[in-house]
């Protein structure tokens, strides 16, 4: 049996029953594709559920607020992709009359929509022979086969790209897709493969050599950045004050207050800086409690925060709102702000 026919065969048995492989509906693969970038399946699979419970049809998903859209992804981050999520909707109803886009290209123009997606929709939803390549394929190829270019880099992403063009039958493409990505997720994991009950033991490069662990390789390592965020809940009678933000990471999400600096610093220097006598302005404040640093692990970021909690009468509002205490965990938040949240007295 060759590489592909062996895949079918493994995923025929093993196959892991989710609900977007028992539909060819474009709007639901579409999304649950969005919302399975850069997020694993039993994380991924409970907001598929809760969205298709929302919106059921791809004209609710655009009729609806952002602030809802990003209240039901909250916890998911890299709220992009539910910012564009939200917005091809809306231009597939205007512009489509609703129709999912059936060609190649047309998918790939859509916001949000890189060439995995785009591959992805165009086999599942409308069964057409274009091979996928997610960090699941990429890891398979790369330690069956033994490649060792970067799959970051341009000249990797073509070799990769070739590699997976070349394995993918011209029957049952679909199945190949749907089994090779399965296979990458239970099987050839990244830390902890399961080399010892792989189908591929024979003939796989990596594990024949010794490289299980090397392969495949990154050039671009993550660098991780250290950001200091002095959060300011500011209570002014029984309302508290936030934003929405405009621009960011956390971009159409609601967020207190927040003054930073380049490094921890204590209470004294930030009541002090700059930063907080320009936000309060001679009004008068009181601190009633700070929080213990809190360590909040993104990508490529680690926030240390800091939770102020403040009476005051009046402050300059600028861009700021104020909200009652019951609607805090009502609106879209990061999930460093909704755990806050959660877990204290406001």
């Amino acid at each position: 049996m060759n590489f592909s026919s062996q895949l079918i065969t493994w995923y025929k048995i093993n196959s892991r029953d989710l609900p977007w492989r028992l539909t060819n509906d474009p709007y639901k693969i579409w999304l649950s594709e969005i919302i399975l970038q850069q997020t694993k399946v039993q994380q991924g699979l409970p907001y598929f559920n809760n969205f298709i419970r929302e919106f059921p049809t791809i004209f609710d998903l655009a009729n609806s607020s952002e602030d809802k859209v990003l209240k039901l992804w909250q916890g998911l981050g890299y709220y992009s992709r539910a910012r564009n999520l939200h917005f091809t909707a809306k231009y597939i109803c205007s512009s489509c009359n609703g129709n999912f886009p059936q060609n190649y290209k047309d998918i790939l123009n859509l916001k949000g929509v890189g060439e995995y997606t785009a591959s992805a929709i165009s086999s599942f939803a409308f069964n057409k022979n274009y091979a996928v390549l997610d960090g699941n394929v990429i890891r398979v190829l790369s330690r069956v086969f033994g490649i060792y270019s970067y799959f970051d880099t341009s000249s990797g992403k073509k070799q990769f790209k070739k590699l997976a063009d070349f394995n993918l039958p011209l029957i049952d493409s679909y199945t190949y897709n749907q089994a090779i990505m399965e296979f990458g997720a239970l099987v050839c994991t990244p830390k902890t493969p399961k080399c010892i009950n792989c189908i591929f033991q024979d003939e796989c490069y990596a594990f024949n050599n010794s490289k299980v662990q090397i392969l495949p390789k990154k050039q671009n390592k993550i660098k991780v950045k250290n950001r200091y965020l002095n959060f300011l809940i500011v209570s002014i009678g029984d309302n508290i004050l936030l934003k929405k933000k405009n621009k960011g990471i956390w971009s159409g999400l609601y967020e207190f207050p927040s003054l930073e600096f380049k490094k921890n610093i204590s209470k004294n220097n930030v009541v002090e800086s700059s930063q907080w006598i320009n936000f309060f302005y001679e009004n008068n404040f009181q601190i009633n409690n700070i929080s213990p640093t809190i360590v909040h692990k993104l990508s490529h970021q680690k926030l240390h925060i800091k939770f102020f909690h403040i009476q005051c009468d009046k402050v300059k509002r600028n861009t700021y709102q104020l909200f009652k205490k019951d609607q805090l965990l009502q609106l879209p938040v990061s999930k460093a702000i909704e755990n806050y949240l959660i877990q204290s007295v406001i």
